[in-house]
């Protein structure tokens, strides 16, 4: 990646593209290979280079959990346009800024130069936010160095990317890391116990446990609708998003706009209604029969969405990633048989894994249970599954949410749920 730096310079973090033009960006990633170029190469630092571009007078907030990062995200985001006017998003989705996509899907949390040179453009555009989700493979390779955090947000912490953490309790102290400094925080109170965060100048939000920011009462029936009480402050909001997960990203936005803004809760509460919600985040595909997309892949993200609907029958669609997390397969096939009267059981991005094996997993603790089948390709198993679907009945299509790929030997090959979905649906009438 190389990015304009200023007076006809570029700049980089790959020592493959230095030339006489170009100056090179040392982070924690690429530190030994600085000591390997060319005496004459001008090297600055990530915070060289925020205060070169000015980029301290963003206010940066980071969001990171295992679940929740990137809607909690986009609804501040949301919110910070109508109330500011202007704001940056980075994470799973892409860049964008004041409403529009100004680059595809990456990492959810890119290279720290990106991450830069999208601010700049944030600057640029005199906005004075910049909302980032922060993954942990982000932390551990220090993908967020240099920057100073006005406010930092945990929202959970479940089972996920054990291929790369190992295990739990690894993956915790990961999350913990991002919490440690003196800086603004916005810890989910009913999930502090999973972390340790630095006391100072910590916020809460919860719907169970006392926090600064309490979900005194919510209702679930057509919609959300829920009053929040900072500190004997109460205001209510109205969103069209669908389950009791959403609740938390609600409050957790809620509260961060309040910590960073100081607008009236009122004020922010009202202006909810405006976020129509995250493409492939409970995607509703089809009403009649009710037919909805989402990105749940974990266990616990698929429990939470199941239980959003539990009062109805339900049918799930689902697989799981290869040359992932082993552990979470049968875990997740627990997950669905919870809640789902029919299970579909597929492929979803194998990558060089068999098919066949990963389904292995999932259904291994499920013995012989009644309404699973096994369909390895997954475009067969959503036409099934929506040729079966009674009118009373809700399918959930989990995992890959928004993705427009399915990811087999290093091919990316196009596929869409949600397009799949609609054509299964036209082949029904």
């Amino acid at each position: 990646m190389i990015y304009p730096f200023k007076d006809g310079i570029s700049i980089t973090e790959d020592t493959r593209k230095i030339n006489t033009n170009t100056i090179f960006l040392k982070t924690s990633q690429n530190s030994e290979y600085a000591s390997k170029l060319p005496s004459t190469t001008t090297i600055i630092t990530p915070k060289e280079l925020i205060n070169e571009w000015g980029l301290d007078t963003l206010k940066v907030i980071g969001i990171t959990g295992t679940n929740g990062k990137t809607t909690t995200a986009a609804i501040i985001y949301s919110l910070l346009i109508d109330l500011e006017g202007s704001c940056g998003l980075q994470g799973t989705r892409g860049f964008f800024l004041d409403d529009k996509r100004v680059e595809d899907k990456s990492l959810t949390t890119p290279s720290i130069l990106q991450t830069l040179h999208n601010m700049k453009l944030t600057k640029d555009a005199d906005a004075k936010y910049f909302v980032m989700e922060v993954s942990s493979h982000a932390i551990v390779q220090d993908r967020a160095e240099g920057i100073e955090f006005a406010l930092k947000v945990f929202t959970n912490v479940t089972q996920d990317h054990l291929d790369f953490h190992k295990t739990v309790a690894e993956y915790r102290e990961v999350k913990s890391r991002f919490f440690l400094d003196d800086g603004l925080k916005l810890i989910n109170k009913d999930e502090a116990k999973k972390i340790v965060f630095n006391s100072y100048k910590a916020y809460t939000y919860s719907l169970d446990d006392p926090s600064a920011f309490k979900i005194d009462a919510f209702s679930l029936q057509g919609g959300i609708k829920a009053a929040i009480n900072h500190l004997g402050d109460i205001s209510t909001f109205e969103s069209n998003l669908v389950g009791l997960f959403n609740v938390y990203n609600l409050a957790a936005a809620v509260s961060s706009v309040k910590l960073v803004t100081n607008k009236s809760l009122e004020e922010i509460c009202n202006e909810v209604i405006n976020f129509g919600g995250v493409s492939g985040r409970m995607e509703v595909v089809s009403h009649e029969p009710l037919v909805i997309v989402d990105f749940a892949h974990t266990p616990d993200g698929m429990l939470k969405v199941l239980e959003s609907i539990k009062d109805r029958d339900i049918s799930v669609v689902f697989g799981a990633g290869g040359n992932r997390d082993k552990t979470k397969r049968p875990k997740m096939g627990l997950a669905a048989a919870k809640f789902a009267k029919k299970l579909y059981i597929t492929s979803d991005n194998p990558r060089d894994e068999k098919p066949e094996d990963i389904i292995s997993d999932i259904v291994s603790p499920l013995g012989g249970k009644d309404g699973v089948e096994i369909i390895i390709d997954r475009r067969e198993a959503i036409f099934r599954a929506i040729k079966e679907l009674k009118d009373d009945e809700v399918l959930l299509i989990l995992g890959k949410g928004d993705e427009d790929y399915i990811e087999i030997k290093s091919e990316k090959l196009p596929f869409d749920d949600r397009e799949v979905a609609k054509e299964a649906l036209e082949s029904r009438l």
